[in-house]
């Protein structure tokens, strides 16, 4: 018993090994090619980027703003309240800034968008399209992974800035609007606690969380190969996969720049 548990556990972690390499491995790669100069194909490159960031996020922004008017609203209200008794914009900044948008932004992105990078290379895949791109002397990842890499991450950067707006300032005109709530004092509060380190670490976040999602994705998409059902059960294990990697990713960066 105590060897089959032994055995087990050195399985999976070797499997895990396995995969973080890859995944660093295909992350490599596409970094290196997102800075070479390459000129063939630099206009098909660029289509893809912009057709990649408009699915991402100007399609996605009839659900990031309801949802950050959700969060925001009664965050706002509640926070105003107390404005008197605790530092109501530095949780502000805490919650919405450093923590919920990063993360919400990045759900969302998953949820909509980068599963379905993972549906359409494990279609590619299984219907051998990459490998005929090969044979035909074009790399796969420089035309098809490379612009979905920075749509996805360029687009989550957006999507945060726009969460966060929405969020504190959207929430405030519509509550200055409709109710007869003082809130002035904590956009005021707001204002004066937010600094810069809070901006550059949140934008690290959403940046580094944009790099996770896409590579997993692309990962699991190009790793279904001769079986649709993979299709399926890797669409399920990247959008997992992704999530449980940014939380990560958020608590590390968090712990660097604030321990």
């Amino acid at each position: 018993m105590l060897m089959s548990m032994v055995g087990k556990a050195g399985r999976r972690t070797l499997s895990f090994l396995d995969y973080a390499t890859r995944n660093f491995a295909l992350t490599w790669r596409l970094l290196s090619l997102a800075f070479s100069r390459e000129k063939e194909g630099r206009i098909m490159v660029r289509r893809g980027v912009v057709e990649q960031i408009y699915f991402t996020a100007v399609q996605a922004l009839p659900i990031i703003i309801p949802i950050a008017l959700i969060i925001g609203i009664p965050l706002v209200l509640q926070l105003a309240r107390v404005s008197g008794q605790y530092d109501a914009g530095r949780l502000a900044v805490i919650l919405v800034v450093r923590e919920v948008g990063p993360i919400l932004t990045a759900l969302v992105v998953t949820l909509r968008s980068a599963t379905a990078v993972t549906i359409e290379l494990g279609y590619m895949s299984v219907l051998r399209e990459i490998e005929a791109l090969e044979m035909a002397g074009i790399d796969p990842l420089r035309l098809i992974c490379l612009p979905r890499l920075v749509g996805i991450t360029v687009a989550i950067v957006c999507l945060f800035v726009v969460f966060d707006v929405v969020a504190i300032a959207g929430s405030y005109v519509l509550i200055f609007a409709f109710t007869d709530a003082q809130v002035a004092q904590f956009l005021y509060s707001f204002s004066q606690a937010i600094t810069g380190l809070d901006i550059v670490v949140s934008l690290t976040k959403a940046f580094c969380f944009g790099i996770i999602i896409s590579v997993i994705c692309m990962f699991r998409g190009l790793s279904c190969k001769g079986n649709f059902t993979w299709i399926a059960i890797n669409t399920s294990k990247a959008s997992m996969e992704s999530f449980f990697f940014c939380l990560v990713a958020n608590i590390f960066i968090t712990v660097v720049f604030y321990a």
